[in-house]
């Protein structure tokens, strides 16, 4: 009898078969290919080869022959259909038998991926534990050694996994047996989808495959970016600034033939580092033998522009851009490039950290398949200054453990460093488990030197950090400047404060905040930067020159290149106090400084993160004797934030620690690693820019008509806005919005009200007040 793996029909109604010897091999080298880049091989062969051997089973073998698309677990409720035990109990008794005590723990490891290959990772004790020692699992493997497999796939010579290979959790090395587990999970599930999709969808198959090796790729993308620089810096006008970014430019280039490891990337904003950072991981990618480069962001507004950046030098083909709010469509994003989304296999990725962190501690098969095109590769992170506080003790556990055990070059690209450095505390929640002195590489040589040189702010501090201020006298400040950026800590505060601007009979005023959908926001950035670049002309001819106020939350603060010659920003942490001077005078166009004014607004910023941050700037501003932001003061507040906050909020490093006989708690860190709770958030789908017969009324029709599409849903991701749940019942019950059919939980605006042209939409407050990140 000929085993199945899988079928699948012809166009002409005939079946093809896919044989499931055939497929335990080819699964099996695959994965070890992928492994062999971490030193696990062995690990990831036996794992492909016994993954589906329940799949012998008489039950499965009728089963198959019987149901199209059988091969997928849980498209149809079928006890005959289940066959991920069988493997991981034939592991237990074939290697306990073979290797004593220490097959036992070999056993545990491939357990995990064996049986999590369709379903996830689970927990040991409350999970696995309980489902492979029931009837059903025993039966399954009885089933499936009664149909006698080959001995080849049960009893394979010449590999046998040795347990003294596996990583060994230390207090400096938390998490390192969970992230290898993870590792090797990672590469059996995808082996298992490329070798199933050769089989069910050649042709799509055929588009994956890369015409050249990821290194002869980057050597070319490099190539690109060098004649891009070239061009760049010869139409560059002759300026200061312009200058100091090509010193920066040159000294990235020059530090990257340094050995891997963690580097930081200290520029002021305006400095140029986004392209800087991407010269020294390309060059270090092609110096090192990197496989390819990951540029890690945290906000919206940078991601888009910073793809668009890439895109113009290296091409569409050559950049991908995964993250929720990527605006892609059946005609902007090619074959490769979506299906490049799944693992990663590509040279160049633009991603989110939300993307990036949440499959580093995930357990489902789609999340975790990416993870082992990490090794080998070059991460930037961009912004490493809005790393999560209180998930930074895992997140740096496991960014120290890519750089160590897998081949990873780490840069941590900001203008504010934050001090990721080890740090001891009475209270343990409260210490650092970070880098080691002398590990971490500055590439830039004299970095007080740079910011001297770029200052181009002068930060008015109030005398009392203490008196608070009310709007109506904010605002006339405000509207006494032609020219000026007001940067608040909540949604309502810059409704509030964009009203009363407009009663002072402001001209050139525009609005900001994450309650206007994604689409509103790019447009008002664009409008924004023409009048500002229209006000210059005019200036420069001297012409009359048309007023410009915006009124923001912080999501202007990073990445968004705008220059005012003035920014008003209400008191908040110290890093986004040096965001906001970013956006004055950013290019040196005035005679003189800039000028920041720094107020104490009359509300509070948001409990949590945005409260303890400006509290700790308090503490940080009352010792200062000199400038509000000499560089020196951001270790001292980074320290001080840090120390003040629990950094493994919801204890994940505890449910990562191995224990008794490899014990790991991966569902419940994968439930607990969440950066953003949608929990409480509900996506409103908005009619932007108003009319009666909009666009989005068409594709949300489409949505229901014919069913989810990839370029549809990520069109209507760019409309919609999050609200908080408990906002649902009243927007349903006054008319304003309404539950999309077949989709729970989404929704799409009815009332006209809802939505303003100008500020977005109509309800108090939103899930994330004030900065939205993205996955």
């Amino acid at each position: 009898m000929i085993h199945l793996a899988h079928t699948a029909s012809n166009p002409d109604g005939s079946r093809r078969e896919h044989e499931l010897g055939e497929h335990l091999n080819r699964v099996s080298e695959i994965a070890a290919s992928f492994a062999g880049a971490f030193g696990a091989t062995d690990w990831a062969c036996i794992a492909g080869l016994w993954h589906d051997l329940g799949k012998y089973r008489p039950g499965f073998q009728e089963y198959i022959r019987a149901c199209a698309d059988a091969h997928i677990e849980g498209r149809v409720s079928s006890s005959n259909k289940t066959h991920s035990a069988a493997g991981a109990l034939w592991a237990e008794s074939h290697l306990v038998a073979r290797q004593g005590q220490p097959g036992r723990i070999v056993s545990r490891v491939l357990a995990y991926l064996i049986a999590g290959h369709h379903a996830g990772l689970d927990n040991w004790h409350d999970g696995l534990k309980v489902r492979l020692g029931g009837n059903d699992a025993r039966r399954e493997l009885e089933d499936c050694l009664g149909a006698v497999p080959p001995a080849a796939i049960l009893e394979p010579r010449g590999v046998l996994p040795d347990p003294r290979g596996m990583p060994v959790d230390t207090r400096n090395g938390a998490g390192s047996f969970a992230l290898w587990v993870r590792m090797l999970f990672s590469c059996l599930v995808d082996a298992d989808f490329l070798d199933t999709e050769t089989f069910m969808a050649p042709d799509k198959a055929a588009t994956r495959v890369q015409p050249t090796e990821p290194e002869e790729v980057l050597r070319t993308l490099l190539a690109r970016f060098d004649a891009h620089m070239t061009t760049l810096a010869a139409n560059a006008r002759n300026t200061p600034v312009n200058t100091l970014r090509a010193d920066v430019l040159a000294q990235c280039r020059a530090k990257a033939a340094l050995s891997p490891g963690v580097f930081t990337l200290t520029v002021p904003t305006g400095g140029g580092k986004t392209l800087s950072s991407l010269a020294f991981a390309l060059h270090h990618a092609v110096a090192h033998g990197k496989r390819r480069v990951i540029y890690a962001i945290p906000y919206t507004s940078i991601i888009e522009q910073t793809a668009d950046i890439f895109r113009t030098i290296f091409g569409d083909e050559n950049v991908v851009e995964h993250h929720s709010n990527a605006d892609a469509d059946a005609t902007l994003e090619t074959a490769r490039s979506r299906l490049a989304c799944e693992n990663w296999d590509a040279p160049l990725i633009v991603t989110t950290n939300v993307q990036l962190f949440e499959s580093l501690f995930a357990r489902r098969t789609s999340r975790c398949r990416k993870l082992h095109s990490l090794v080998g590769s070059v991460i930037v992170l961009d912004e490493a200054q809005l790393l999560p506080v209180g998930f930074l003790q895992p997140i740096l556990d496991v960014l120290r453990l890519l750089v160590s055990d897998y081949g990873v070059t780490l840069v941590l690209c900001t203008a504010t460093q934050p001090a990721l450095s080890s740090a001891t505390s009475f209270d343990p929640r409260r210490g650092l488990r970070g880098f080691s002195a002398g590990e971490v590489a500055e590439i830039i040589d004299d970095v007080p030197a740079l910011y001297a040189a770029l200052k181009r702010i002068r930060v008015h501090v109030p005398a009392s950090l203490d008196a608070r201020r009310e709007w109506p006298e904010i605002a006339q400040d405000i509207a006494r400047h032609d020219a000026v950026l007001a940067i608040v800590n909540r949604r309502g505060d810059a409704r509030e404060l964009h009203r009363l601007l407009k009663t002072h009979g402001t001209t050139g005023l525009w609005h900001l905040s994450a309650l206007m959908c994604p689409q509103h926001r790019s447009d008002t950035i664009a409008h924004i930067k023409a009048a500002l670049a229209a006000r210059s002309e005019a200036l420069a001819l001297g012409a009359p020159a048309t007023p410009v106020c915006v009124v923001s939350t912080q999501l202007v603060e990073a990445g968004v290149d705008m220059s005012f010659p003035v920014v008003f920003r209400a008191l908040a942490g110290l890093d986004s106090i040096a965001q906001a001077g970013g956006r004055c005078n950013r290019e040196g166009e005035l005679d003189g400084l800039g000028e920041v004014h720094v107020f104490v607004p009359p509300s509070e910023p948001p409990p949590g993160l945005l409260r303890q941050a400006r509290d700790t700037c308090r503490k940080v501003w009352h010792r200062i004797e000199s400038d509000p932001l000499e560089l020196g003061l951001f270790p001292a507040y980074f320290r001080q934030l840090y120390g003040d906050a629990d950094l493994d909020a919801r204890g994940i490093c505890e449910m990562l620690r191995v224990g008794r006989d490899a014990d790991v708690r991966f569902r419940d860190a994968a439930d607990a690693f969440r950066l953003i709770d949608d929990e409480e958030a509900a996506t409103v789908i908005v009619r932007y820019p108003a009319g009666d017969s909009h666009v989005v009324d068409q594709w949300t029709a489409m949505l229901e008509r014919d069913g989810p599409e990839r370029w549809l849903m990520r069109k209507l991701q760019r409309y919609g806005v999050s609200i908080y749940r408990h906002d649902v019942a009243r927007l349903l019950t006054q008319g304003d919005i309404r539950e999309l059919g077949g989709f729970p939980g989404l929704y799409v605006q009815v009332a006209d009200t809802f939505y303003d042209d100008v500020l977005g939409t109509n309800v108090e407050g939103a899930p994330g007040d004030p900065a939205q990140l993205i996955v």
